[in-house]
C-alpha cells in the first residue's frame, strides 16, 4: 500500500518527472519526426468547429501550413493531446482526486476565458506554445525557441503586474463564521473513482494494441506519448506559468531548475538523434516570436496556467482551465483567420530566417552552448531563488525557524 501511495497519492519530484518528459519528448522525435505540440492541434480544432458550421476555410494559409486533413483522432498530433488529457484523468481518477471545482469569483472564469484568448493567439503566432517554441524547440537547436522563452519570462512578468491590482482580484468572496475554527466530518473517499481509473486505463491500452493491429502505428506512438506526458505533467504537476510566475512573486524557483534540467535532458538525447540523421524542425525567428512570446507568457498568467498546466487542471474537475482551453481554441483559431486575412504573415513573418544553431556554430558548439545556456538559466534562477529570499537585508542564518506547530 506503501508504493501506492507514494506512485498515486504523492506528486512526483518535479525534477525526475519533467527529466522523463524530456526522455519521451526525445525518443517521440526519433521515432515520429516530429515534436511534442498542443497548440498547433487546438487550432484545427478550431478550423473544424468553423466548418461544421459552413464556414469554407480551406483557403486560409495558416491552416494550409499547419494541415487541416482528417480529424483529431485520425492524426498523431490529435492523440497525443488526447492522451495527455486521458493520461492525466488515469492518475487523478487513481489518486481519487477528482473534484468538480468552481470557481468563487465568477470572474475568474471570464478572466481566464481572456488570458486563454491572448495566450492562445500568441502561441499560434510564435508558431508554437511553452511546448513547440520552448521545451522542444530549444533541443531542436532552433533560434527561434530561444527568443520565445526570453519574451515569455517577459510576458509573465507583465502579467503578473496585471493581476496583482486589485480591479483584477475584485472585491474579497467573504463568507459567515470565516475565521473561526470549525471541525468538520472527514469527508468520506469514493471508491469508484480508482476502479473508473483502471477500466479506463484498460480501455485505453486495448485501443493502443489495436492501432498497432491494424498497422496505424504513428497514431499508437502519439496515444502512448501522450499518455506518458499526461501522466508525468499531472504526477509532477508540471506548470510553465508556475516556472516563471512564481519567481516574480514568491521568488520560488524549483519549476524553473526543473524544467531547465528536463531540456537538458531532452537536448542531449535529441542531438544524439539529429546527428545520426533525424530532420531537425527550425522555425522561424522574427517579429511575430517576440510579439508572439510577450502574448503569451502575459496570457498564461491571466488564465492561470499553460497548455500543460491546464490540460491536468481541467482533468483534475477545474471548470475555470475548460474555459481556459476553449479561449486556447478562439485565440489560435483568431491568429488563423489573421495571418493572411489581415495581413499578420506579411507584417511580423514573412522573408524572416530560421536559424539552425548548429549550421551557426557547428554541432559541437551548438552543443555546448545549448547547454551552457540551459545551465546558466539554472544558476541565474538558483541565485535569483536565494536574492529574492535573503535579499531585503536577512542573511540566511538570519531566517527564523518555524516550528512544527507553527507550520
Amino acid at each position: 500500500m506503501s508504493l501506492y501511495n507514494k506512485i498515486f497519492k504523492e506528486y512526483w519530484n518535479p525534477y525526475i518527472a519533467i527529466s522523463l518528459a524530456g526522455l519521451v519528448s526525445a525518443l517521440y522525435f526519433s521515432l515520429t519526426s516530429t515534436v511534442w505540440a498542443v497548440t498547433g492541434e487546438f487550432t484545427r480544432f478550431g478550423g473544424h468547429i468553423l466548418q461544421w458550421f459552413g464556414i469554407d476555410v480551406s483557403q486560409w494559409a495558416y491552416f494550409n501550413l499547419v494541415g487541416l486533413e482528417g480529424t483529431p483522432i485520425g492524426r498523431s498530433d490529435g492523440w497525443i493531446v488526447i492522451g495527455m488529457l486521458v493520461g492525466a484523468l488515469i492518475m487523478i481518477l487513481l489518486s481519487n482526486s477528482f473534484k468538480i471545482r468552481i470557481p468563487n469569483q465568477k470572474r475568474r472564469l471570464v478572466q481566464g476565458f481572456i488570458g486563454g484568448i491572448i495566450a492562445g493567439f500568441g502561441a499560434r503566432l510564435a508558431l508554437g506554445c511553452n511546448l513547440a517554441a520552448f521545451f522542444t524547440g530549444v533541443p531542436q537547436f532552433s533560434f527561434h525557441a530561444w527568443v520565445f522563452m526570453l519574451m515569455t519570462a517577459i510576458g509573465t512578468y507583465f502579467g503578473v503586474k496585471v493581476v496583482n491590482t486589485k480591479w483584477w482580484l475584485g472585491k474579497p468572496n467573504l463568507q459567515k463564521g470565516a475565521g473561526k475554527v470549525a471541525l468538520k466530518r472527514k469527508a468520506k473517499k469514493s471508491k469508484i473513482q480508482p476502479i473508473l481509473g483502471l477500466i479506463l486505463a484498460c480501455l485505453y491500452a486495448a485501443l493502443i494494441v489495436f492501432f498497432f493491429a491494424v498497422g496505424q502505428n504513428l497514431l499508437a506512438i502519439g496515444a502512448i506519448a501522450g499518455a506518458l506526458f499526461g501522466i508525468l505533467i499531472e504526477r509532477g504537476q508540471i506548470c510553465f506559468t508556475s516556472a516563471f510566475r512564481d519567481m516574480w512573486i514568491s521568488g520560488r524557483a524549483v519549476m524553473s531548475k526543473a524544467i531547465a534540467v528536463g531540456m537538458m535532458v531532452s537536448v542531449v538525447i535529441t542531438f544524439i538523434y539529429i546527428q545520426t540523421g533525424a530532420a531537425q524542425i527550425i522555425k522561424i525567428a522574427a517579429p511575430s516570436t517576440v510579439i508572439g512570446g510577450l502574448l503569451f507568457g502575459f496570457g498564461i498568467v491571466l488564465a492561470g496556467g499553460c497548455e500543460t498546466g491546464m490540460m491536468y487542471r481541467a482533468m483534475e474537475g477545474q471548470v475555470l482551465f475548460w474555459v481556459v482551453g476553449a479561449g486556447n481554441i478562439v485565440g489560435a483559431t483568431l491568429l488563423a483567420y489573421g495571418w493572411d486575412h489581415l495581413g499578420i504573415f506579411n507584417a511580423l513573418a514573412k522573408d524572416w530566417p530560421a536559424v539552425n544553431l548548429i549550421e551557426v556554430y557547428g554541432p559541437t558548439g551548438a552543443l555546448i552552448g545549448t547547454l551552457a545556456m540551459l545551465a546558466l538559466w539554472f544558476l541565474f534562477s538558483s541565485w535569483w531563488e536565494k536574492r529574492f529570499r535573503y535579499g531585503k537585508g536577512i542573511t540566511k542564518s538570519e531566517t527564523p525557524k518555524l516550528t512544527t506547530k507553527e507550520v
